[in-house]
C-alpha cells in the first residue's frame, strides 16, 4: 500500500478490480478545502482511459510490473509469437494487446510489461517507428502534388496505410507504430 503522493506518470495501480497506468495526474491545493490528486488512468486489459480524483493522502495499491525485450517471431491462428532476448522462451500473446499488430515485422524488437507476480502479459509496446516496404500502390498522377493528397499503400506485413502520392512500389518508409501513419521515405 503507498498513498497518493507516490503517483507518477507510468505507474500501474490496482483499482476496481484492474490494473491502470497513470497516464498523467495533478496536485491540487485549492484555496480553501483539502487538497486532493487529479488522474486520468488506462486501464490496461482493456486500453479504456478513465478520470478519477482522490484526496490527498488516499491509499492505493501499486502493482508490481517488469519490462522485458523480446523478439517477434511469427504469428498464426493461436496468436503472436515472441521470443525472451535473454532466457530464449517463446510466448504467445493475444492480438488484443497488440495496438497495430499488422504493424510488427518478423525480428522485430518489442517490450512486453508483465505482471511481476502473475506473470501475465499486460501490454506490448512496439518501437515508435518502423521501417516497410512498400508492396502494391497505384501510381501517382502528374502534376496532381499541390495539396498534400493521400493514396492508399499496402505494406510488406499486410498493413495498409496512406502514404502521399509521390511513394512508388518498392520505397521503404518509415511509419509511427502509434498512429499508423506516414512520416518520412527512407534512402535504400
Amino acid at each position: 500500500m503507498a498513498n497518493t503522493s507516490e503517483i507518477r506518470n507510468g505507474l500501474c495501480i490496482d483499482f476496481n478490480n484492474d490494473i491502470y497506468s497513470v497516464v498523467e495526474f495533478q496536485h491540487v491545493k485549492p484555496g480553501k478545502g483539502p487538497a486532493f490528486v487529479r488522474t486520468k488512468l488506462k486501464s490496461l486489459t482493456s486500453g479504456k482511459v478513465i478520470d478519477n480524483t482522490w484526496p490527498s493522502s488516499h491509499k492505493i495499491d501499486i502493482v508490481r510490473v517488469e519490462r522485458r525485450k523480446f523478439q517477434f517471431l511469427y504469428n498464426d491462428d493461436m496468436g503472436y509469437h515472441f521470443m525472451n532476448n535473454e532466457t530464449y522462451e517463446q510466448t504467445r500473446i493475444p492480438e488484443v494487446l497488440l495496438e497495430n499488430p499488422l504493424l510488427i515485422k518478423e525480428g522485430s524488437s518489442v517490450e512486453i510489461l508483465f505482471h511481476a507476480d502473475k506473470e501475465i502479459p499486460l501490454t506490448v509496446d512496439m518501437p515508435q517507428y518502423i521501417n516497410l516496404k512498400v508492396t502494391y500502390t497505384e501510381p501517382g498522377v502528374k502534376g496532381d502534388t499541390a495539396t498534400n493528397t493521400l493514396k492508399p499503400a499496402k505494406m510488406e506485413t499486410g498493413a495498409e496505410i496512406r502514404v502521399p502520392l509521390f511513394v512508388n512500389e518498392g520505397d521503404m518508409i518509415k511509419i509511427d507504430t502509434r498512429s499508423a501513419s506516414y512520416v518520412e521515405r527512407v534512402k535504400q
